[in-house]
């Protein structure tokens, strides 16, 4: 039985008042960017994007982001306005954004929405975010290794509308509401971040010290404070290597959280056998390829792939201390060994690397305030993500009609 004042559709049931149409009938055009590569200069106040410039509705402008000429600029720049809408469509597909008259030119990996003028762009925006949208996209992926859109089908989507434009609004202003608390935490949470940065800063490399501790520091090598070693991967052949027992760390496991508590993939206990162990609060340190200083903290003992190295810690430091110690390094350790052909920070070269080192004592009053620094942020993170699911939540109520607001 169909509720009362609804419709029945391909989608499912929606208000009598609400229509389903295409995109292109909400819009006045839907391109995307060029598929050429502008000429780059060293400086100026334009850029060229793609879709992983697209950033939490926001063009992010980042240190890689190439800069291009105004000349090039006027050449390839799209008829872009207040109620443009900016979405990924190859490689990551869905990241969206508006524009805000921002000196962009977009590559092929952007496409460009331009809104109609009765139709309110922020119900299209959140509707573009929408779990049915989502699906619709996943349907419509082309290629084989690289996931594409295409611009067809972005001209294809289906849109469930009121056809109020009040009702439009006033879901968007509901929407927009949860986005602004979401916003604020990570403005927050990147303001946390800054402050425990500084003071890594500051109390790893003894410019500041605690109260009740003086004296002179050490400086030791990573290979004087413990044993080093290289994980291994077992042979892949054999499929009863891998299982859901023993955790196996790859990079892809690191630089989310401090400790490693679970993994993409786990070993049996045939492979488990065969591999090398890290016991517990061990920490281990990315040191091949793009990934190189991701790091962590074995909260059991565990296996890692040949990316990767560990330290197998002794009872001369807190782990915690040399897990920071490395986090403040991270960047001089990449950067030193992008100057190979194959970024690469081997064993030996790993071991030579010098930390300060204070006592145990001032080390483990260093580590409780970044600690809670760090419990800080998390539960900022947790807030930001319990906004997320609440928005998340709405989203299926408001965009489908299932809940009203006029």
């Amino acid at each position: 039985m169909i509720r009362e004042g609804y419709q029945q559709t391909a989608i499912g049931l929606i208000p009598c008042d609400w229509d389903v149409k295409e995109l292109r009938d909400v819009t006045s055009y839907i391109g995307d960017g060029i598929h050429s590569t502008p000429i780059y200069v060293n400086y100026s106040e334009f850029y060229f994007i793609n879709g992983n410039n697209l950033v939490n509705g926001l063009i992010k402008i980042t240190e890689n982001t190439k800069n291009i000429s105004a000349d090039e600029f006027y050449k390839y720049k799209k008829e872009l306005t207040t109620k443009t809408i900016l979405l990924s469509i190859n490689g990551t597909i869905g990241n969206i954004a508006f524009y805000n008259n921002e000196n962009v030119i977009l590559g092929k990996s952007a496409a460009y929405i331009n809104i109609n003028q009765n139709t309110v762009e922020n119900y299209i925006f959140y509707s573009l975010q929408s779990s049915y949208i989502k699906s619709y996209f996943e349907n419509e992926l082309t290629g084989s290794t690289i996931n594409n859109l295409s611009l067809e089908s972005i001209r294809n989507a289906p849109i469930l509308i009121p056809k109020s434009e009040k009702e439009q609004k006033a879901i968007a202003e509901v929407l927009g509401d949860v986005d602004r608390l979401i916003n604020a935490c990570n403005k927050l949470i990147a303001k946390k971040r800054d402050i425990k940065q500084g003071a890594m800063q500051e109390l790893l490399t003894g410019r500041s010290r605690l109260p009740g501790f003086s004296g002179e520091w050490e400086v030791k090598k990573l290979g004087e404070l413990g044993e080093i070693m290289t994980g291994n991967t077992p042979p892949t052949k054999d499929s009863s290597n891998y299982g859901d027992k023993f955790l196996f760390v790859s990079p892809a496991d690191l630089g989310s959280q401090k400790y490693i508590y679970k993994t993409d993939k786990k070993l049996s206990d045939k492979g488990f056998k065969i591999s090398r162990k890290f016991p517990k609060n061990s920490i281990l340190f990315t040191c091949i390829g793009s990934t190189i200083g991701k790091l962590g903290i074995a909260s059991f003992e565990l296996t890692s792939n040949q990316q990767i190295n560990a330290i197998i810690p002794n009872e001369t430091y807190s782990t915690d201390y040399l897990y920071y110690y490395l986090d403040l390094l991270s960047p001089k350790i990449k950067a030193m060994a992008s100057e190979q052909a194959v970024p690469i920070i081997n064993k030996s070269n790993f071991a030579e690397i010098s930390i300060f080192y204070p006592t145990l004592e001032e080390q483990k009053a260093i580590t409780q305030i970044l600690s809670d620094m760090d419990n800080e942020i998390e539960a900022l993170e947790k807030k930001r993500d319990k906004h997320k699911l609440v928005k998340q939540g709405m989203m299926q109520e408001l965009l489908t009609g299932k809940t009203r607001l006029l």
